[in-house]
């Protein structure tokens, strides 16, 4: 670590140190080097109504020792003068750390640059050159601000603005921000900005006229406030809806297929069907659904093979929103004979089909099957399945002290949706499996709450988790904030929880339906993800945005238990 670096985090720590708790201190992105690319994250940064400009601050993006030492005296002089009570900001002093580093500047490390390259397109977020620019543009376009500031050190002292700040381009005497591909210029680009262009500035200064120019700035932002920028206005419409509406969009493209024959779709339409249950104007699907999943309910063995997985059976979870709905006993069927095809192993192994390294995973797939196949099924023979249920989550060993999860009994890493499995695999355990059942001494309980205490305290400023839960900068992943949201949601519906959680869902809530457009369309959800050979690994798996089956369906369950959640408590968003 050069001089450079370890000056910039003693500035880093004392800058997050200032009297008053100003800034929540984050991270935004991780170099292939595995740094982290450090945020101060403004503490109404996220919230709904903040009555402040939102600005964030952007400075290094070249790595030079010069830039980012102009970022850090910016960030202290806003700070000073704005007194927090027109501006609330937030800062990336460093967006460049590998090329702090090794004293590379504009080079990152990895044989990419940061400064350029605006908006990146596709490997979010495993770039094998480029991950700085793919990481800084998704945090900042979903967190939103009304004006984006970008600060550099050079000897000639001039403002530049983006085509989304003719607000501020006479004020300042700004010229057209240039080049096209740099952050600033992207950021104003109407149309090719997702969720929405946001104005930008840049400040190219030496030391001498460097605070008069940011005071002019803040005196612009003070006198003549801008509105929410356009990324900010459209999060908010999305944020408008209340659950029924968000399950609706999600509903236009998920749940509409059983190909393959996973639970990913099976999920999906069981979301489908729990919103008929909520909202009339949904029921008119039920009957088309039912045609969906009639050949499935018609050849249940043919469809699933000889040796049907894990994932597969949990196909079936929407089952039992039809035997609800219709009353129609083939529907219950359905349930017991996935729950049949458990069966025991050897000696220490939990029961086939699961995974015999005891998989994170596993605690959904066995949960969400046997227990509503236990839920329908009373008689003496379904014990026998509930015991080795109890049996397997008591015995996995992959809950850590912590509390949180490991992928498996091979893999250490603390994978956001692994957690997320684990989380409403016990959730859906405490939901189906009655008291009288369980015979753990009320463990599983203890194990729920727990884990739930120590995700609590992983959630994000933006109500996000990350992809490595606790490695500061792995990006913000939707499908875990989801589940997590869930399982939390579900434990405070079952009285496991108490309402001390509700904020944390609330917040997971925000940010699900901010990255879930009208279409259905979702930010940043895993790709399809084994156990792997290490950290990287985990860092570099695809981010899916668009239609994603997995993260949908997860999301039209967490809609569906917010909705239900906001029912039963009479609370509102």
């Amino acid at each position: 670590m050069t001089i450079a670096t370890n000056r910039f985090n003693r500035e880093v720590d004392e800058l997050a140190g200032l009297p008053g708790a100003i800034w929540l201190r984050s991270a935004c992105g991780v170099t292939r080097a595995d740094r982290e690319i450090i945020a101060l994250v403004d503490r109404d940064a996220y919230a709904g109504e903040c009555g402040r400009v939102r600005v964030l601050l952007v400075g290094g993006l070249s790595g030079t020792a010069e830039d980012v030492g102009i970022a850090v005296r910016a960030v202290r002089s806003i700070a000073e003068k704005s007194g927090r009570s027109d501006v609330a900001l937030t800062c990336v002093p460093c967006a460049n750390p590998g090329g702090l580093a090794l004293g590379s500047g504009p080079a990152n490390g990895a044989g990419g640059r940061v400064d350029l390259g605006y908006p990146p397109a596709g490997r979010f977020f495993g770039h094998p050159t480029d991950p700085e620019a793919r990481y800084l543009w998704r945090w900042i376009c979903y967190q939103a601000p009304d004006l984006v500031i970008e600060v550099r050190a050079g000897n000639v002292t001039g403002w530049e603005a983006n085509t989304a700040a003719d607000a501020l381009r006479g004020g300042l005497a700004a010229a057209p921000a240039a080049p096209a591909d740099s952050l600033i210029a992207a950021l104003g680009m109407e149309g090719q900005v997702d969720p929405g262009a946001i104005p930008g500035v840049r400040l190219t200064t030496n030391g001498d006229e460097f605070e008069g120019e940011l005071g002019r700035l803040l005196d612009l932002l003070s006198s003549e406030p801008p509105g929410p920028s356009q990324a900010r206005q459209a999060l908010e419409s999305r944020v408008a809806r209340d659950p029924v509406e968000v399950g609706r969009d999600l509903a236009r493209t998920n749940g509409r297929t059983l190909d393959p024959i996973n639970y990913t779709q099976g999920v999906a339409i069981s979301g489908r069907l729990r919103f008929a249950l909520l909202d009339p104007a949904a029921a008119d699907g039920v009957d088309d659904l039912a045609s969906l999943v009639g050949p499935l309910v018609s050849g249940l063995w043919s469809a699933f093979g000889s040796a049907p997985g894990a994932p597969a059976l949990a196909t079936v979870v929407w089952a039992e929103e039809m035997l609800e709905l219709t009353g129609d006993s083939r529907y219950g069927n359905v349930l017991a004979g996935a729950m049949h095809c458990f069966k025991a192993r050897g000696p220490g192994g939990p029961p086939s089909p699961l995974d015999p390294n005891f998989i994170a995973e596993d605690h959904f797939f066995a949960s969400a099957v046997i227990g509503r196949g236990a839920h329908i099924n009373t008689d003496s023979n379904t014990a026998g399945y509930v015991n080795a249920l109890t049996k397997f989550i008591l015995k996995a060993d992959i809950q850590e002290e912590s509390g949180l999860y490991k992928h498996s009994r091979n893999g250490p890493v603390h994978w956001g949706r692994g957690n997320g499995f684990a989380a409403i695999g016990i959730a859906e355990y405490l939901t189906y499996i009655p008291a009288n059942w369980r015979r753990d001494g009320g463990e599983i309980e203890d194990r729920f709450r727990r884990h739930m205490d120590a995700l609590r305290l992983l959630q994000q400023p933006s109500g996000m988790y990350l992809q490595v839960l606790d490695f500061p900068g792995s990006y913000q992943e939707l499908t875990a904030t989801c589940m997590i949201g869930y399982a939390m949601a579900r434990g405070i519906r079952l009285g496991v929880l108490d309402d001390g959680y509700l904020p944390s869902v609330r917040r997971a809530w925000r940010a699900v339906s901010e990255r879930v457009d009208s279409a259905g369309n979702v930010v940043d959800g895993c790709a399809s993800t084994g156990v792997m050979d290490g950290l990287r690994t985990y860092l570099d798996r695809p981010a899916n945005s668009g239609y994603d089956d997995r993260t949908g369906a997860m999301a039209l369950w967490f809609a569906a238990e917010i909705a239900r959640l906001d029912s039963e408590t009479g609370s509102k968003r």
